[in-house]
């Protein structure tokens, strides 16, 4: 039996660039895990194993890694940080008791950053801070700590100072132990020796260490009320009682150093074992039934425990199908029967591996708090629970968003056509934020996604790993329909044809409602029997899946509501299919009397660029139908907030990098749907009229 309080699940995450997968490889190097360095720019990271990850140096799927530090066992995920790919965040966040959130000590919070955190919040993970890249020049440790205050709204917890900066740093002040750590020039983590605080620095160091403390004691009042008497409490005390309030989310211990330069990882190492939470330590997984319905029930943490686990992430290699899976509770064993509770199915678990990156090695069995792979399930995906037969129960499922651009695929000779769905098969179990569906018009192939990025990413994989040539048609935007006008109306649907006919009458009212919820709302305020109960749910269902289909260009209906107001029945003729009809003929019927109006996708977008290229770039989006919402000036550039319209993005990257000689850097995520402008509507309407 493993002891669980000397297990860290956690996870590493930041901003693209901010340096995740280079603090990744050294802490497998000072944990033994590896022998030899691989750098993310060399195209040689460990976690990073896709060929699109070496090449592109970014971080596409999350990895995950087991290794040991100080007696304790660390299952470690790198997520990427590119905003195409924050699925692979929330997932990964899901299933980690706790995080290691690394920024760069010269870009300091940047976009990414705060959609990570924000998803960090929400699933409750306690997380310490890395501020990185210290070496770097524009470096300034004492601004990133300000910009999580101010930025992120989080409390830092300031535990290390830097000795010195850009080119001159050499390493940490403990403020803790009130020691410098100061490394050589080799290069190498282990070449380090604990001094005596440089003298310029001792005041400072007084100063953060009297902060430090202050904050930390609030969360234990006997502590407090001792050394508010002017006793100052022992180191141990001050580490419960940062633990303490390190798992209650109430701040984050914040470090800083150099990965690349492996300065300051060690620190970070200790913290994860000092302060953040171990299985036992986090708050119970709820238990949903099939409903998605609370039932009360807890999945503790408990080896001893009914199995429950999730499965966060499938990943297809040239051995099958690999199951991640984080297990909450009870034990499995290799050969175990599992039961599914989205499917209803039961699965048996072939192996149970331990992943390192792309390598694994094989286990007998494992347990509560432990992260593994399984082989050999057929039908589960990410967000379904794994449990035991005799004793079922759902974990809360994870939500993913909707997409918002879509490009279609055509293969280019028969071969390809058959190997096509095998490949879109796996991909779409792989990745729960990538749909595929077949256009019923022209047989095309829609690949659906979160941005270019990630569709092109998409592509590339199945030309390189699934070795299908396809031919990519340009990219499409999803756009919506709503209306704008309240309408009251009626409608009879009447058929005979000998023997009992259909007979359907409504009387109904269609209106706009607020944006933001579920899209469509239905109501029947009808008394009496002019409209039996038992055919009201015949008319939402009418309505709901005409809805699918928009009067103006085919885009799906938002934001409308329903009432059913009067009607009437016939004994004979009535039927559930009746009323159906009826509700989809007013539907066609109605909708074109309520003003319908054309909806585009509007994205949230975060543009970097040198100061000199800012006027080049606020022009070009102004030209995109931005709407600027801010500009900030750091002091390695300015960041650019503003909403455009996804369909004037496309390709933006490579005019952002034109504009600012390669410099400019940029995300965009979702934000909302707004009314087209009636010259683009007038266009897209036009355009899919002459499709029909």
């Amino acid at each position: 039996m493993s002891d669980l309080s000397k297990y860290r699940n956690i996870g590493i995450f930041a901003h693209v660039d901010a340096g995740k997968t280079t603090t990744t490889e050294r802490i497998l190097k000072l944990t033994g895990k590896i022998h030899k360095l691989g750098e993310v720019h060399d195209g040689a990271a460990t976690t990073d194993f896709m060929e699109q990850e070496a090449e592109r140096g970014i971080t596409i799927q999350s990895a995950a890694t087991t290794c040991f530090w100080d007696d304790h066992r660390f299952n470690i995920i790198d997520t990427p940080g590119h905003v195409d790919f924050t699925i692979e965040v929330y997932r990964s966040l899901k299933v980690l008791d706790g995080g290691v959130g690394v920024f760069c000590g010269s870009g300091g919070v940047e976009p990414q950053s705060e959609t990570n955190w924000r998803y960090a919040n929400d699933s409750k993970v306690s997380r310490v801070i890395f501020v990185n890249k210290l070496d770097r020049i524009g470096a300034d440790f004492y601004r990133v700590v300000d910009q999580i205050k101010e930025v992120l709204g989080a409390k830092p917890l300031v535990m290390v100072l830097p000795i010195g900066i850009e080119d001159q740093f050499t390493g940490v002040v403990d403020l803790l132990t009130m020691k410098a750590w100061i490394w050589d020039d080799s290069g190498q983590p282990e070449n380090y020796e604990i001094t005596d605080i440089p003298a310029d620095m001792v005041e400072k160091a007084e100063q953060y260490r009297n902060e430090m403390i202050e904050m930390a004691v609030e969360q234990d009042d006997d502590v407090m009320e001792a050394y508010l008497e002017g006793n100052e409490p022992d180191i141990d005390t001050i580490k419960k009682c940062i633990r303490k309030g390190t798992i209650a989310l109430d701040f984050f211990p914040t470090f800083c150093g150099s990965a690349f330069k492996n300065k300051g990882v060690q620190n970070v190492l200790n913290a994860v074992v000092d302060y953040l939470p171990s299985p036992t330590e986090v708050p119970a997984q709820p238990e949903v039934d099939l409903d998605g319905t609370e039932t009360g029930e807890f999945a503790t943490v408990d080896p001893n425990g009914p199995l429950r686990s999730l499965a966060f992430k499938i990943m297809d290699d040239q051995y099958g199908a690999l199951t991640f899976t984080r297990i909450y509770s009870g034990k499995l064993q290799k050969g175990d029967t599992i039961l599914n509770t989205f499917t209803g199915k039961t699965e048996r678990v072939g192996r149970i591996v331990e992943m390192h990156a792309d390598s694994r090695e094989d286990l007998d069995s494992a347990q509560a708090g432990d992260i593994v792979a399984l082989v050999g399930l057929k039908n589960v995906q990410t967000g379904h629970t794994l449990c035991d037969p005799k004793d079922p129960a759902t974990l809360e499922p994870m939500v993913f968003p909707d997409p918002v651009i879509s490009v279609a695929v055509s293969p280019k000779d028969k071969a390809a056509s058959e190997k096509l769905g095998e490949a879109i098969g796996k991909m779409v179990r792989e990745d729960p934020s990538f749909y595929v569906e077949t256009d019923p018009d022209s047989g095309e192939t829609i690949l659906k996604g979160m941005g270019e990025l990630h569709l092109d990413i998409k592509v590339d994989i199945l030309k390189r790993t699934h070795k299908v040539e396809v031919e990519v048609g340009a990219p499409q935007v999803a756009y919506r329909e709503t209306i704008t006008q309240r309408v009251e109306d009626s409608y009879t649907h009447k058929k005979q044809s000998g023997g009992s006919g259909q007979f359907g009458k409504i009387d109904y009212i269609i209106e706009p409602i607020e944006p933001g919820g579920e899209g469509f709302e239905f109501e029947s305020q009808v008394v009496g029997g002019n409209v039996p109960k038992e055919f009201w749910p015949a008319i939402e269902k009418g309505f709901n899946l005409s809805r699918e289909k928009g009067v103006l260009a085919g885009f799906p209906l938002l934001d409308f509501k329903v009432t059913l107001i009067d009607g009437a029945s016939h004994a004979v003729d009535s039927s559930a299919v009746a009323f159906e009809i009826a509700a989809k003929s007013a539907y066609r019927q109605t909708i074109p009397k309520c003003g319908p109006q054309l909806l585009e996708p509007i994205m949230k977008l975060d543009v970097f660029t040198p100061e000199e290229h800012v006027g080049d770039v606020i022009g070009d989006l102004n030209r995109r139908r931005g709407m600027i919402k801010s500009q900030d000036t750091t002091p390695t550039g300015v960041r650019v907030k503003a909403d455009a319209a996804l369909s004037e993005m496309f390709g933006y990257i490579g005019d952002l990098r034109t504009m600012t000689s390669g410099r400019g850097q940029f995300s965009m995520e979702f934000s909302h749907y707004a009314p087209c402008p009636k010259s683009v509507s007038d266009e897209i309407i036009a355009k899919a009229n002459e499709e029909k």
